[in-house]
C-alpha cells in the first residue's frame, strides 16, 4: 500500500483534457493515458505508469522521510543530458511567420509570406525558414506554448525561471543557476550565457537571468561573441590592470596572461569581485581558453555558421557543449527592441516585421541553427545534449495598424532536440488563425521541468532546492 501523506490519482481524460497526453504525428492526434502523483507542493508524472524510483522518489520528498534523499552524483547520473544548449529568441519571433502558418487564415492573419513543404510530410512552415523546414525531422515543434505576461522582462523572467515577476518577495533562479548549483564547481564556469549582455528592453534588466537570491555566485559568466568571431569576456573590464582580449590571437594573449599570472598578489586578488576572479580563473587555464578559441574552426564551417553574432555564439556553445559546460545559454540579442537607435536588432517587430524578417532575421537564424543542428549531429553530440530554442511568446496572429505584429502571450513556439527527445514530430497544434492552443498548452515551468529533469535534476533533487514545484513533464516529446 501507498504511504498515508502520498495520494496516488489516476485519470483517463478525453483526447484534450488537462490530463491527456497528446502528440500529434503527421497531423495525426494520438493519446495516452497519464498516471499523476503529488506529494506535498511537488509533483511529478510518468507516462509508463508508476515505478519502483517514483515511489523511492515520493518517499524521499516526504518531510518525514527527508533522510533517504538520494545524492546528487546518483541524480546526474539518471539524466539524459549532460549538457543544455538554451537558445533565447529575445524580443519574441511571429510564429505564423516561422514555424505554425496559417495560410487558410483571413489574410490580415496570414500575412504575406508563402507555406513550403517540410521533411515531415503534410507540415509545412513559412518559407521564410527553408533550411529548417528541410530539417524537421532533427527536432520536434512545439506550437502550443503559452505564457501569462505579455510584457518583455516579465515574460523574459518567466520564461528563464518559471516564475513571474512580483509574486513573491525573493527572485528565483534561472534554468542555468539552478543546473549550476545542483552540478558544482568546474574548470569551466557551468553557467555561460553567450551574447551581447544580460537580455532586456531599453529601460529594464529581465530579473530571471540569473542567481537570484541565491546569490551572484549563480549568475551566468557572460561572454561576448561578435559577428567575426571575437571574443569579449565583460569580467575582465573590471580588474585593474587587465585589458579586454581577442582570444583569436593566442599567442599574444598567453603571453598577456602569464604576465598577469605572475604579478598579481594574493591580496589584490583578494580585492577583486567573484565575476572578475572566475575571468581570471578561466583565462589562465589553457583548456579554458582553447574551448573558447573560434580560430580552432576552419573557416568553411565558420561560413557555414554565418557571418553574425548569433551564428558564431552558436558555434562557441557547440566547442562549449565538448568542453561539458552543464548550461550554455544562447542569447539572439540584448536588447528586445527590431528597429531602435543603439540596439540589436531584437525579435520585437512592432514594425517592419514584414521587411525585418525575410531580409534580416529570418535569414540569419534560418542558417545558424541549421548549420549548428548539422555540426551536433555529425560530431555526435546530440545524444547527451539538449538543445532547447524559443522566445518570451508570439506575435499577435492579427496584424497591427502599422502593418505589423504585437506581443502575443496566448500562443508560441519551441524547437527541442538531443538528449532523446524523439524528432521529426510536431507536438500540440494551434487554432485556425493561431491564436490559442487547441491542445494541452505548454507553460514554462513546463519547459524547465523537462530541462531540469534530462539534466538529472529530478522532482527530489528539486524540492532539496526548493525550485519550480510546479509545472508538468512534457512527456510527448520522448
Amino acid at each position: 500500500g501507498l504511504p498515508s501523506l502520498l495520494q496516488l490519482q489516476y485519470t483517463t481524460e478525453p483526447s484534450y483534457g488537462p490530463s491527456a497526453v497528446i502528440r500529434r504525428i503527421n497531423n495525426s492526434i494520438v493519446t495516452s493515458t497519464i498516471i499523476m502523483f503529488s506529494f506535498g507542493k511537488f509533483k511529478s508524472s510518468s507516462c509508463s505508469g508508476v515505478s519502483r524510483r517514483a515511489f523511492v522518489q515520493a518517499g524521499a520528498a516526504l518531510p518525514l522521510a527527508a533522510n533517504l534523499a538520494m545524492p546528487e552524483s546518483a541524480y546526474a547520473a539518471s539524466g539524459r543530458a549532460k549538457s543544455i544548449v538554451f537558445v533565447w529568441l529575445w524580443g519574441a519571433p511571429s510564429h505564423l511567420d516561422t514555424f505554425d502558418p496559417k495560410p487558410e487564415a483571413p489574410q490580415n492573419y496570414r500575412g504575406p509570406f508563402a507555406t513550403i513543404p517540410t521533411a515531415l510530410p503534410g507540415v509545412r512552415f513559412s518559407e521564410l525558414v527553408p533550411k529548417l523546414a528541410s530539417r524537421a525531422d532533427k527536432f520536434a515543434l512545439i506550437r502550443s506554448n503559452i505564457t501569462h505576461d505579455g510584457g518583455h522582462p516579465g515574460a523574459g523572467t518567466f520564461g528563464f525561471t518559471g516564475y513571474r515577476e512580483g509574486r513573491g518577495i525573493e527572485i528565483q533562479p534561472s534554468w542555468g543557476s539552478i543546473v549550476a548549483r545542483h552540478h558544482g564547481p568546474s574548470a569551466l564556469p557551468p553557467y555561460m550565457m553567450l551574447g551581447n549582455g544580460i537580455p532586456r528592453d531599453v529601460v529594464k534588466l529581465i530579473d530571471g537571468y540569473g542567481g537570484g537570491d541565491w546569490g551572484q555566485a549563480y549568475d551566468p559568466f557572460i561572454v561576448k561573441c561578435s559577428e567575426l568571431g571575437e571574443i569579449d569576456i565583460p569580467a575582465l573590464k573590471l580588474v585593474d590592470g587587465i585589458t579586454q582580449n581577442r582570444l583569436a590571437s593566442r599567442q599574444s594573449l598567453q603571453s598577456q596572461l602569464d604576465n598577469i599570472q605572475s604579478s598579481v598578489t594574493a591580496d589584490e586578488f583578494d580585492k577583486w569581485d567573484f565575476k572578475s576572479k572566475q575571468a581570471f580563473t578561466l583565462l589562465t587555464s589553457r583548456n579554458a581558453v582553447k574551448a573558447l578559441d573560434l580560430t580552432e574552426e576552419s573557416v568553411e564551417l565558420r561560413q557555414d555558421y554565418g557571418q553574425s553574432s548569433f551564428g558564431q555564439s552558436l558555434l562557441l556553445a557547440r566547442r562549449l557543449v565538448e568542453a561539458r559546460v552543464p548550461f550554455i545559454n544562447v542569447n539572439w540579442s540584448e536588447y528586445v527592441e527590431a528597429y531602435t537607435p543603439n540596439t540589436d536588432f531584437g525579435w520585437d517587430t512592432h514594425i517592419r516585421n514584414f521587411d525585418l524578417l525575410p531580409s534580416r532575421h529570418c535569414p540569419i537564424f534560418d542558417r545558424a541553427f541549421s548549420a549548428f543542428l548539422d555540426d551536433m549531429f555529425d560530431r555526435g553530440l546530440m545524444d547527451d545534449t539538449l538543445v532547447v530554442c524559443m522566445g518570451e511568446f508570439g506575435r499577435t496572429p492579427r496584424i497591427n495598424k502599422r502593418a505589423s505584429r504585437d506581443h502575443w502571450p496566448g500562443c508560441y513556439f519551441s524547437l527541442w532536440s538531443g538528449a532523446g527527445v524523439k524528432t521529426g514530430q510536431v507536438i500540440g497544434a494551434s487554432d485556425p488563425k493561431a491564436e490559442k492552443p487547441i491542445t494541452r498548452p505548454i507553460e514554462p515551468t513546463g519547459v524547465g521541468v523537462t530541462m531540469m529533469d534530462c539534466m538529472g535534476i529530478d522532482s527530489v533533487a528539486r524540492a532539496e532546492l526548493n525550485v519550480l514545484p510546479d509545472g508538468e513533464f512534457i512527456h510527448e516529446l520522448f
